[in-house]
């Protein structure tokens, strides 16, 4: 059973029955708006990238995975691969995480996306992000990026580890500029 998250709203990713998740997968959908014309209207290619940062306790930059760098340097996240158009069903970008893999040192993941060819997120529709239990493909949580604007990116999500070692989901939605994860990095830090 997912949970369709607000903005802020924060759920644990403990496993229903027990136990704790190993792999976790955020996945990126989105449409581009078809562009009105005098002859009607036609479909446009919007390149959109998810992306990962790492962040250690003092909210240092770790690690980052996009579609320049697909995988994390420790192997634990890795980047499927560059979707440029937004067609099709379903996830049209994903990042894999594997929680037992990941360095002890990161705390944190947040999750971003921007629109590497400049358009903003006027021109974009039913975009999302979710996170899903890679192991049993099971929804855990979705969050619908809402507030289409002058921005080009989107501070989306990030998953946080505590003291305990649980890791729980926390929806930002915090608008953005930036082509690239480098461009944000400095925007995520009130959100850490």
């Amino acid at each position: 059973m997912s949970v369709n998250m607000s903005k802020g709203q924060k759920v644990s990713l403990a496993k229903r029955g027990g136990g704790s998740l190993s792999t976790v997968r955020m996945g990126l959908g989105w449409d581009a708006v078809k562009k009105r014309g005098l002859f009607g209207s036609k479909e446009q290619s919007i390149d959109l990238d998810a992306s990962a940062m790492l962040f250690d306790a003092s909210g240092s930059l770790v690690d980052s995975v996009w579609f320049r760098q697909l995988t994390s340097r420790d192997g634990s996240v890795r980047h499927t691969g560059d979707n440029r158009t937004g067609a099709g069903e379903g996830d049209d970008e994903s990042i894999v995480v594997d929680l037992t893999q990941l360095s002890p040192g990161v705390t944190q993941i947040v999750f971003t996306v921007n629109s590497f060819t400049g358009q903003d997120f006027s021109q974009i529709e039913n975009a999302f992000c979710r996170l899903i239990d890679q192991t049993t493909d099971d929804e855990l949580a979705r969050y619908e990026l809402s507030g289409s604007g002058r921005h080009n990116a989107q501070i989306m999500a990030k998953v946080s580890r505590d003291g305990s070692g649980a890791w729980s989901m926390t929806a930002i939605g915090a608008i953005a500029s930036g082509r690239t994860v480098e461009d944000l990095v400095p925007a995520t830090a009130g959100h850490l």
